[in-house]
């Protein structure tokens, strides 16, 4: 019975929570469990970069307003020769890149 009053409070928290807090609590709950993102950046058609093993993406924001800026960044290594598999020269890195100007592709590593 205890537990059955327990989940019920759970869910009544979230309900009741603003779209953004609901947004801030499924992301701290993906920064605990953990990703395998992938992103990918295009010049045209063509893959140009590869970052692999990227726990989230963050939008930069405003040091003195409120507002977004127009760009985004993260950590990953990057795939040098493109074949999806962190190889033993192949580093984690600092990236970021224009919301923008940029062709990009980012999606959760199905393997």
């Amino acid at each position: 019975m205890r537990t059955e009053i327990w989940c019920v409070m759970v869910l009544l928290f979230c309900v009741a929570c603003s779209q953004e807090t609901q947004n801030k609590i499924g992301r701290a709950m993906q920064n605990w469990t953990g990703t395998d993102g992938v992103l990918e950046v295009y010049a045209g058609e063509k893959l140009v970069k590869r970052f692999i093993k990227i726990d989230k993406l963050t939008t930069a924001t405003s040091t003195g307003g409120s507002g977004d800026r127009p760009y985004r960044f993260g950590y990953g290594v990057l795939d040098e020769n493109l074949n999806g598999v962190v190889d033993s020269n192949e580093k984690k890195v600092y990236f970021e890149f224009s919301d923008y100007s940029t062709s990009y592709v980012f999606f959760e590593n199905p393997h």
